[in-house]
């Protein structure tokens, strides 16, 4: 396993993180402590969390997968081994009514509960890194590529969000935070904020990035890179269909997108088109595709966790092992040709 430092936090995390959405409707408790313990054994580090997991949201699912984690945890005795992250959830219009009666605003008062309700599941005194799940405001995330300002009168002021977190933190409930489906102005708004009020600093943004949505690196990757906060790329197999399975209008029993035909930000027919090639790509250099589309997000120099995910032990394993995988030169100016062909066609 290889590790890389989060920001100046002092912590160094494995570049492959472990995702664990699927706790709790896909995964069964057991199926879950035996991906924690495969990824703990392969130098995995490093395991992603939500308040509002599992995926899809459910209310009676809301929480599970904090709960599995939690209690592998307390069975194991291994919470000084990893990096835990959560998230609390931003507001959800019509679609997550179950949180906290549905007024889930990113306010002190939403703050302060969401960080207890997870601790309390986690079973743990701190959580590592607490991130805001997407932003209050309304802005272009969850596949919308475009801007369209369309400003709400009650929306939360980032700095309310951060002192709250800053609350959490001096409480020592927390010990870092960062953003995720966060914009260039988000974060930078953010930053300007920590530096300004001597408030807690944004470490790290957890965005989606794959080989069908590079468009972290438009305004966000300088960032990284200049500001030292890193992405935690989500999504680095675009719901598994970079790994080919769903070529040939393919439904493999319990996949994912089996399972759950609406999520279709993968799935359209650019994305398709796109995803046949990388696959050719691969099998033309004797490679996995899922590995190669891995060892592609991990190799990135604004990159400090690659959020993997999988159903089966298999998956993870092959999933772990991509970390193994080295791309050309050669290979990577292919990539680079489908990208031109096919550029973003999943944001």
């Amino acid at each position: 396993m290889q590790y890389r430092p989060l920001a100046d936090t002092g912590l160094d995390v494995s570049v492959l993180c472990l995702g664990t959405m699927t706790f709790g409707q896909q995964n069964s408790e057991q199926d879950a402590f035996e991906q924690l313990d495969m990824a703990l054994d392969a130098g995995v580090n490093f395991i992603d969390t939500a308040e509002m997991y599992s995926i899809p949201p459910r209310a009676e699912s809301m929480g599970s997968t904090e709960t599995i984690i939690g209690n592998w945890l307390k069975q194991r005795g291994c919470r000084d081994k990893v990096t835990l992250a959560s998230k609390v959830a931003g507001p959800g219009r019509d679609w997550l009514t179950y949180i906290r009666g549905g007024n889930n605003r990113l306010n002190r008062a939403n703050i302060h509960a969401a960080v207890d309700g997870s601790l309390r599941r986690l079973q743990t005194d701190v959580i590592d890194l607490y991130q805001l799940h997407w932003p209050d405001r309304q802005t272009n995330c969850f596949g919308r590529l475009g801007y369209t300002h369309a400003q709400e009168p009650d929306e939360v002021p980032l700095q309310e969000t951060l002192l709250a977190l800053a609350e959490m933190v001096a409480a020592g409930k927390i010990r870092y935070v960062g953003v995720s489906n966060e914009t260039p102005w988000g974060v930078m708004r953010f930053l300007q904020l920590a530096d300004t009020l001597g408030l807690p600093r944004m470490v790290s943004i957890q965005n989606p990035y794959s080989l069908l949505n590079r468009s972290f690196e438009i305004g966000l990757a300088e960032i990284s890179h200049r500001e030292n906060v890193g992405l935690l790329a989500y999504s680095p197999l675009g719901f598994g269909v970079l790994s080919g399975k769903y070529l040939g209008d393919n439904t493999p029993p319990k996949a994912r997108l089996t399972l759950y035909p609406d999520y279709q930000r993968y799935s359209n027919l650019q994305a398709l088109k796109a995803t046949q090639d990388y696959v050719t790509l691969a099998r033309d250099y004797g490679l996995d595709p899922a590995q190669m589309a891995l060892a592609f997000v991990t190799s990135r120099s604004f990159l400090t966790s690659n959020i993997i995910g999988a159903t089966t032990l298999e998956q993870l394993r092959s999933n772990l092992d991509s970390v193994n995988v080295t791309l050309s030169d050669e290979m990577l100016d292919e990539i680079e040709a489908i990208h031109t062909r096919h550029p973003n066609p999943s944001p």
